[in-house]
């Protein structure tokens, strides 16, 4: 049987799955939304990336990320759980060699990573404000009766694009609304919204920050041509995009997976066979001490088998 390793990445608009194989080749990927059911979500992705993967092909091991994974890792029994930023930067590395500057644009947040020589030395997030983030694309796409898909192709025949404001949602709608009524045309005010998100995060996200190249731009919103271009105008240099860009957090988490079984020499990998049982999910303040930790519990067939949000190790699962 030859040895794949399954990432699994579980953010609040996407849940990514991406399995490798020794050599760190893509041999299934999956873009699911999430839906506000992450479970459901994670189980669909089980079933479905089952089915994609070539015969002879055996799961060695594991990963989860973003910002649901504890939950995924207690349900797939993970052999690594890591944060969203070592997992982006994983990949980036392995897609482009000798990268520099991650761009990442997700559904509900952004965040830039700065590496040298394949270290991580700073990065930043943004998750307290939806403009410049996919979500607030597919609204504006919504709105004007655009499919998101070619939402960039009209920024890049504007000829005149007019300036929008980007430093809030709710005052880039309202100034997109009045360019509008103004007369201008579509293109020019969806290329305005494309480069205003891209000046937002720069002065928000980037500030202060070495950009330097080779630059990767993934996540949700790289597939969006419009704001690529915008990102090359201001920036004066080439940006990258792979391509699996919107998998790239699970692709990551999948090579950590391969690393951590490499050193332990074992998997906790349970199975496809997770996609059909039964979890639920409760929380509960604890009381044992004034932090009151919000503890979240996480029941598989009616068992405990997870829980988090604690700051001491008093209910760990052993």
């Amino acid at each position: 049987m030859a040895k794949a390793y399954l990432g699994i990445d579980v953010g609040s608009v996407s849940t990514n799955l991406a399995v490798l194989n020794e050599a760190g080749e893509v041999l299934a990927g999956l873009y699911l939304r999430t839906r506000g059911r992450p479970i459901e979500a994670i189980q669909d992705g089980l079933r479905e990336i089952a089915g994609l993967l070539p015969p002879g092909v055996a799961i060695a091991g594991v990963g989860t990320t973003g910002s649901g994974r504890y939950l995924a890792g207690a349900m797939v029994g993970a052999d690594v759980v890591k944060n969203e930023i070592t997992a982006h930067a994983v990949a980036a590395c392995m897609m482009v060699p000798g990268v520099q500057t991650v761009l990442e644009i997700g559904g509900q947040d952004s965040k830039i990573i700065i590496l040298r020589n394949g270290v991580v030395v700073d990065f930043a997030m943004n998750t307290v404000c939806a403009a410049g983030t996919g979500s607030f694309l597919d609204q504006q796409a919504a709105r004007l009766n655009i499919p998101i898909e070619h939402f960039g192709e009209l920024a890049l025949k504007s000829t005149n694009p007019v300036r929008i404001a980007g430093r809030c949602t709710v005052f880039a709608e309202s100034d997109m609304i009045h360019k509008q009524q103004m007369g201008h045309p579509l293109p020019d005010i969806i290329r305005g919204l494309c480069e205003a998100l891209v000046r937002n995060y720069l002065n928000n996200v980037g500030k202060g920050k070495e950009i330097l190249p080779p630059v990767v731009f993934q996540g949700g919103v790289a597939a969006n041509v419009g704001i690529k271009a915008a990102f090359e105008h201001y920036l004066g240099m080439p940006v990258v995009v792979p391509e699996h860009h919107k998998i790239m957090g699970a692709i990551g988490a999948a090579q950590l997976a391969a690393e951590e079984v490499a050193r332990t020499g074992r998997t906790n990998f349970k199975g496809f066979a997770v996609a059909e049982l039964e979890y639920r999910t409760r929380s509960f303040l604890c009381d044992g001490c004034p932090n009151s930790c919000e503890i979240a519990e996480m029941y598989e067939d009616g068992r405990v088998i997870g829980r988090w949000g604690a700051r001491c190790p008093r209910w760990d699962v052993v």
